[in-house]
């Protein structure tokens, strides 16, 4: 493929046939799903993707040149959208066999995940995600409490999926080669979660706890609520804790009540 790659864009193609089949083993496909695949490049993922005979199966490619390449190499058997990945309304796609894959751009992976993670219905919506994301990132996300990675984007992302990390990949599997290793997560919404009214709250919530995570929880606590030492006791919080120490559902809690104090 005689192709300038663009670093806006992120792509950095995987070639490595073994990862490649098992990347598609994980999203579980039969004849009665759908599957949409954001970012598929050269169309790696998608061949392998097809010999599951999926009964709908959408590509989402910014990159018109790719675009073009993808037509000429499945002809009529996919619908290809030459649509930036973050301005798709994924809620039109509303369906319960609907499996979600795409190696990420690393500059946009977090925004599109919580993107996807915001949408209504969530577990409606889809019955699994198998992403890839740069290792670190994939590092934050299935990040537990009291460890360096632990902070905002675990608590968001485990709110409302169950993740599961599947490989660690080297740069050597893709070209062009990256300089750092990636990682497949595979994502499935839960069916029961911590009911929350409106995602932004819960991250401006844990935006005011990291924002300074060397601190005392109990200066964000003193910020989001007058009635913070009631709060504490309430919730059973240490007010000489730092933000990584409290666990994912300790900010869920926070959340609510945070949520009926300004209402």
């Amino acid at each position: 493929m005689n192709l300038i790659l663009k670093k806006s864009l992120g792509q950095n193609f995987l070639i490595d046939k073994k990862i490649i089949k098992l990347i598609v083993e994980e999203g579980n496909i039969n004849n009665n799903d759908s599957v949409i695949e954001v970012g598929p490049g050269n169309g790696a993922l998608t061949e392998f993707i097809l010999k599951k005979k999926p009964k709908k199966f959408i590509l989402i490619e910014k990159d018109k040149r790719l675009v073009n390449i993808l037509k000429e190499k499945f002809n009529e058997n996919i619908i290809i959208l030459n649509e930036d990945m973050m301005k798709i309304d994924y809620e039109n796609y509303l369906t319960k066999n609907l499996t979600i894959f795409g190696n990420l751009p690393y500059n946009i992976s977090t925004q599109i995940l919580a993107k996807w993670i915001k949408v209504n219905d969530l577990e409606k919506f889809c019955k699994k995600l198998v992403l890839m994301f740069q290792k670190e990132v994939a590092d934050r996300i299935i990040a537990k409490s009291n460890t360096k990675y632990y902070g905002r984007l675990s608590i968001l992302c485990n709110w409302k999926m169950k993740i599961e990390k599947i490989i660690d990949i080297d740069p050597g599997s893709f070209n062009p080669s990256p300089k750092v290793k990636s990682t497949v997560l595979s994502l499935t919404p839960k069916r029961n979660f911590y009911e929350i009214d409106d995602p932004k709250n819960l991250e401006h919530v844990t935006n005011v706890f990291f924002s300074q995570r060397r601190k005392m929880v109990k200066k964000p606590l003193k910020f989001l609520f007058d009635n913070y030492e009631k709060i504490s006791n309430e919730l059973s919080i240490d007010l000489k804790l730092r933000p990584q120490n409290l666990n994912h559902l300790t900010y869920y809690e926070i959340c609510k009540l945070y949520e009926k104090s300004i209402n």
